[in-house]
């Protein structure tokens, strides 16, 4: 799991939403998505730090 979920869950909250636990797990795999991208590119730029550029 990537993200924190109670901040998730305290941001839907904030907005008068709930969060699902499917949710927790749909967007922590998409965020692993984005962090694999971003990786990828870093590495094709010859950096070994990821930019914002990168995501």
């Amino acid at each position: 799991m990537l993200i924190v979920k109670s901040k998730v869950r305290e941001l839907a909250k904030a907005q008068d939403m709930s969060f699902s636990a499917d949710a927790d797990d749909s967007l922590s795999a998409v965020v692993e998505e984005i962090v694999k991208k971003a990786v990828e590119r870093a590495k094709a730029n010859g950096r070994k730090t990821i930019k914002s550029r990168d995501i």
